[in-house]
């Protein structure tokens, strides 16, 4: 499945919802709970990947490029090949002094 901005995907194994912020620069496979998303639904959360998302917060994986938004939590942990998203920060903004 092609990732676009925009595209919502929702997880096989739990609640978590996502929406494409940043499409990744090649083909990867975006994992939830250590299912890929978008698949049919059932099956269990892995143990390895059961961090969970959080609402509203943004995930990247820097090598790949792609950024994604949670729209909606759950129990799985985002991943792309088996290695976990990291959550993104917020920017710093210029002080006001």
């Amino acid at each position: 499945m092609k990732l676009t901005p925009g595209l919502r995907l929702k997880s096989a194994v739990c609640d978590t919802e996502v929406v494409i912020v940043r499409p990744p620069k090649e083909p990867v496979t975006l994992e939830c709970g250590g299912a890929p998303m978008g698949g049919e639904a059932g099956g269990a959360v892995s143990s390895d990947h059961a961090g969970g998302t959080l609402l509203g917060k943004r995930y990247e994986h820097a090598p790949a490029g792609l950024e994604v938004l949670c729209v909606k939590p759950g129990a799985g942990s985002l991943s792309v090949g088996g290695v976990e998203l990291t959550l993104k920060g917020a920017k710093q903004l210029p002080s006001s002094d």
